[in-house]
């Protein structure tokens, strides 16, 4: 491929590509301790995707979820869940969003015995569910 690099110093390689990305935009909350309902994420997609033909984008689902249930030493169930649901709109708007356990499609593995007596559970995982250009489901649930 004949490709040749000018430095091999990672510090100036660092540099350089930093120097690269003038134009960096991004916007910062008046007040960084209020909580908003639903948070947006970049400026839409660069062409219109409101038409049938780009469903498949507005059906892209992405849950973050955080679940911890544990018996104390007093005996005592402790449980805890965090889900937050991801979505597209029809200007190509990504959207996050405060979820519940319920909304969790049926695909989702880990939290089956959750509220049941108490069986220890930790799972903290990022699940993404769409339907592609054909109309067939799929998911990916990554653990972490």
């Amino acid at each position: 491929m004949r490709a040749a690099m000018k430095s091999f110093d990672p510090a100036q390689r660092l540099y350089n590509l930093a120097s690269v990305q003038t134009d960096l935009s991004f916007s910062v909350p008046p007040e960084p301790e209020t909580l908003y309902r639903t948070q947006a994420v970049g400026g839409g997609a660069d062409i219109d995707i409101s038409g049938p033909g780009f469903d498949f984008i507005r059906s892209i689902d992405v849950f973050q979820v955080s679940i911890r249930q544990r018996e104390s030493n007093k005996g005592e169930c402790n449980r805890s869940d965090f889900v937050r649901h991801g979505t597209y709109d029809a200007n190509g708007q990504y959207h996050w969003r405060a979820s519940s356990l319920g909304v969790l499609p049926s695909a989702f593995r880990g939290e089956e015995s959750y509220g049941e007596h108490c069986p220890e559970i930790y799972i903290r995982a990022v699940f993404v569910d769409w339907d592609d250009h054909r109309g067939r489901y799929g998911f990916e649930q990554v653990n972490y």
